[in-house]
């Protein structure tokens, strides 16, 4: 909390500005293009009150300010009325800790700021700012704008980040707070009221305190700023980064206590959760909300959160099914407030097309849903608008906090059907920035929670506008985001979009903040809630360019896990860009059945590149550990760490758990998909059921947490769209019903990602004969549970450390002649799994098992599959005989 003793008021802090020795700008002319100047770009970096970091040459510089703006260029020179602050050159540049902390920096040169003026330090922020190098003679030699996180960060951040922000309640009455460190004034606009709001000099925060009258009611902030993006002072009328409530389509933000009685659903506070399971043990389905319900004609609410609580229909029932099998958690995608949906359903747009009407290879039926696709009903959601307020357009009522109930009901329903609860969180990027009407953080504190390239530009390496959680109050905005969403709304796990563009140290401040929640305290346990996210290394802030990331090989041993893209790649084959998406891998057919793809390249090369992605399976089998040894397939003793991924190792994980297996996610086609390009066309619907399930099995018996996308054991496609963030109802949804097919054949599509690829999708898709039925895809949903009940049944699944794995793990055949092209043989503890992907019955002698008693496991003897039932195992030669295209799980007795 804020102390009154050190509030400053506003009036005060504009006071120091008029107190500011004004000068005037040089007029000294240069000539014609020696002189570098121009304020649009931003490459000076003010990283410290006492530091500017600038990639230039030059003893003599200066920052300049003005308050109202009107610092232009003329050729020569910087002119308008403005203030000065002294700058001196640092030999030497940056000092080692500097260096550090900002890596992309290192060999910037360092200006320090006359000590004479450090004390305008704070009122130069609120307005324009321009930094000059000069001549010996005063000519203006370079100028630009000046990039501000680091000095604000250093100013503001220690106070700034114990603070309380968004609306608080104490006794009932709400006080409203937010960070905003350089406005020259900031107002509450609420209850159709303008209120005066008090600054805070420590911290930068602006709060006002009101009566009870104020709890749910409207309010935004009228926050007067600097605005760089369009170069002037502007009066924002913004609502709350912290809000936890919003008026539909997120126009205003709500002044609402989350820990108000009314907004608990019946039973909320004495909600009795499923068994918490480990992260390594984790079984977990992602989840699309609109997806689960939409096409389902048992669900009452189709759509909304609430259809998590029609308890009867066919989506509950499967999800009750996959929970009494082993699953334990619902991964959602997206449930935050995010930018792209109307939320009134009288706004949607429909696509209003005969869609079942056209043939299923038609361009009719993308062209149709692509008309309307910017205004309906449907998005993946990964463009955030307000992180901490659940999405509109699934609930009932968009308008006010009845969101927040329904959101909680959902919870419930997941939890009295044995599941646990993930969301999906997109701290990465905002939906906007600059002034547009969707950029809510830019707009308070203009270049400060966007993270900008060396220009001053917005970086938009993940598609949208990057934040900067390595800035100390959008770090704070994460964390206290997660804390809510587990407090307020008992989520139990958390996986983190693009988490390599997060600080390693910002994710562990989350698991930090959420260990210390107590269920006396909170009402959650947060030490079982779960973490885990995309370590992908890439963009502007790959390689640990600017921290260290929260990537694959940096979150090794932090117990928080990331995606593991190795054994998906090579059951797959080939990767997820690839320019012809037949490439094949160990469950699609390389060598032991190959398509007709000149990418396949000969014999020899398909049996190297699939025996080399066996071992990537192999080592994704021990949870992608680094430091496990084993013999690869070319007989070489190796680690983990030793096997090649694309340059990178494939074992990166310090312990299980620390890599999540998956075969199929919302990305790219769906794992049916994928197979329907990369199998023979002549595969039978029976044989793509049954390599579905085998290359769902290379996760499923996995050490560490495994994900697969709802849907894939039904065999679930997207009419081989691999990218349907946008594609709507019609690719999306997801058939409980096996009478309603799969989703394949419902049209090429669309062509903004996919038109590429229509020569290889049309013919596929008009084959109806590639498109399953109920035999099929009931068989291979019946398949799967079994491997999850044999799965949670076995406790060797499930180790603890490495060296456990190494102890208990084993692949008898790997690297010797017995080693076959499509076949992986694993020892695990009792057990033995036989992967065979190949098209042909195939035979495993260990010989060092000669004697040894065993049988197919009971689930599978007594389980769905009559293929695997044929598995047979000779005790006198140590064989195991495995059906084509089936996982045969044989344990000792």
């Amino acid at each position: 909390m804020l102390t009154s003793r050190s509030s400053l008021t506003a009036a005060v802090a504009l006071a120091l500005l008029a107190a500011a020795v004004p000068v005037t700008t040089s007029s000294a002319s240069v000539a014609p293009g020696a002189a570098d100047l121009d304020l649009t770009k931003s490459t000076a970096q003010w990283i410290e009150r006492s530091t500017l970091a600038w990639d230039i040459s030059g003893q003599d510089a200066e920052v300049l300010y003005a308050r109202d703006g009107g610092l232009t260029t003329d050729g020569d020179d910087v002119r308008g009325p403005a203030h000065r602050i002294r700058l001196t050159r640092v030999p030497g540049g940056l000092t080692a800790t500097q260096r550090a902390a900002y890596p992309h920096l290192k060999d910037y040169a360092a200006f320090r700021v006359d000590p004479r003026d450090r004390g305008r330090v704070r009122t130069a922020l609120t307005g324009q700012l321009a930094a000059v190098v000069r001549d010996a003679d005063g000519t203006a030699r370079a100028a630009t704008g000046v990039q501000i996180q680091g000095v604000l960060d250093d100013l503001y951040s220690r106070a700034a980040t114990r603070a309380d922000l968004g609306p608080v309640f104490r006794g009932g009455r709400p006080r409203l707070a937010v960070w905003a460190p350089t406005a020259q004034d900031v107002r509450l606009d609420i209850g159709g009221r303008s209120v005066p709001m008090r600054r805070d000099a420590a911290s930068g925060v602006w709060s006002a305190a009101g009566p009870k009258s104020w709890t749910g009611k409207p309010y935004r902030y009228a926050v007067k700023v600097w605005a760089p993006s369009v170069r002037e002072v502007v009066t924002n009328k913004v609502t709350d980064p912290y809000a936890t409530a919003l008026t539909a389509d997120s126009r205003q933000a709500l002044a609402v206590d989350l820990d108000d009685p009314k907004l608990a659903p019946e039973g909320w506070k004495d909600l009795r959760k499923p068994a918490p399971v480990p992260l390594r043990s984790a079984r977990i389905q992602e989840l699309h909300v609109r997806d689960f319900s939409v096409a389902d004609r048992t669900a009452e609410h189709p759509g909304k959160y609430r259809a998590f609580t029609d308890t009867r229909s066919a989506g509950m029932r499967h999800l009750r099914d996959l929970a009494r099998a082993g699953t334990s958690y619902v991964h959602l995608l997206p449930v935050f407030d995010f930018g792209t949906v109307p939320e009134r359903p009288g706004d949607q747009a429909d696509p209003g097309c005969d869609l079942p009407a056209a043939a299923p290879d038609s361009e009719t039926q993308q062209a149709c849903v692509a008309r309307t696709a910017a205004k309906d009903a449907y998005n993946w959601g990964y463009d955030p608008l307000h992180y901490t307020v659940p999405e509109g357009s699934y609930a009932e009522d968009p308008e006010g906090p009845g969101r927040t109930v329904e959101f909680r009901e959902m919870v419930q329903g997941l939890n009295r059907a044995g599941l646990r609860t993930v969301m999906d969180v997109v701290y990465n990027h905002s939906v906007a920035s600059g002034q547009a009407p969707t950029s809510v953080l830019d707009r308070i504190v203009p270049g400060y929670y966007q993270r900008l390239l060396a220009d001053g530009s917005v970086a938009t390496s993940t598609c949208c506008a990057n934040t900067a959680p390595e800035n100390a109050m959008m770090g704070k905005l994460v964390v206290d985001s997660v804390v809510t969403w587990a407090r307020a709304y008992k989520v139990d796990g958390f996986r983190f979009d693009l988490m390599g563009h997060h600080p390693k140290a910002n994710i562990l401040a989350v698991r930090k903040a959420l260990d210390a929640l107590t269920v006396a305290k909170d009402g959650v346990d947060g030490k079982k809630v779960v973490l885990y996210g995309e370590g992908w290394n890439f963009g502007e802030v790959a390689d640990d360019a600017r921290f260290v990331q929260a990537t694959q090989k940096n979150m090794a041993g932090t117990g928080i896990a990331t995606f593991s893209d190795r054994a998906r790649d090579a059951v797959r084959g080939g990767g997820p860009f690839d320019a012809d998406p037949r490439v094949q891998g160990f469950a699609s057919g390389l060598y032991t059945d190959p398509n007709s793809s000149p990418a396949g390249g000969d014999r020899a090369a398909q049996k190297a590149r699939l025996l080399h992605y066996q071992d990537l399976i192999k080592v994704g089998l021990t949870g992608n550990l680094a430091a496990y040894s084993f013999t690869d397939s070319s007989g070489r003793a190796v680690k983990g760490a030793d096997v090649d991924y694309n340059g990178a190792p494939a074992g990166y994980a310090a312990a299980p758990g620390d890599a999540l297996a998956y075969v199929d996610a919302h990305d790219n086609e769906t794992l049916y998909d994928a197979l329907a390009f990369k199998l023979p066309p002549s595969t039978s619907a029976a044989d793509r059921a049954r390599a579905q399930v085998l290359a769902m099995a290379t996760a499923t018996l996995a050490q560490g947490p495994e994900l697969s996308q709802a849907g894939s054991d039904l065999l679930r496609s997207k009419s081989l769209d691999r990218n349907s963030y946008d594609s709507g109802d019609w690719f999306n949804a997801i058939h409980w019903d096996c009478r309603d097919g799969n989703g394949f054949g419902r049209g090429l599509p669309p062509a903004a990602d996919n038109k590429d690829k229509w020569p290889y999708a049309k013919p596929l898709l008009a084959d109806r004969a590639l498109a399953p039925g109920c035999a099929e895809i009931s068989g291979a949903s019946a398949a799967y549970r079994d491997l999850l009940r044999l799965r949670t049944t076995e406790p060797v699944f499930s180790l603890a450390t490495s060296a456990q794995v190494q102890a208990r793990l084993a692949f008898p055949l790997s690297g010797t002649a017995e080693e076959t092209p499509g076949v992986i043989t694993m020892r695990l503890g009792d057990l033995v799994v036989v992967f065979n992907a190949t098209p042909q019955e195939q035979a495993q002698r260990v010989t060092g098992l000669t004697g040894t008693p065993y049988a197919l496991h009971p689930v599978q003897a007594h389980g769905a599959d009559p293929v695997v039932k044929s598995s047979t195992y000779a005790r006198t030669s140590g064989t195991f005989q495995v059906p084509a295209r089936t996982v045969a799980v044989f344990r000792r007795g």
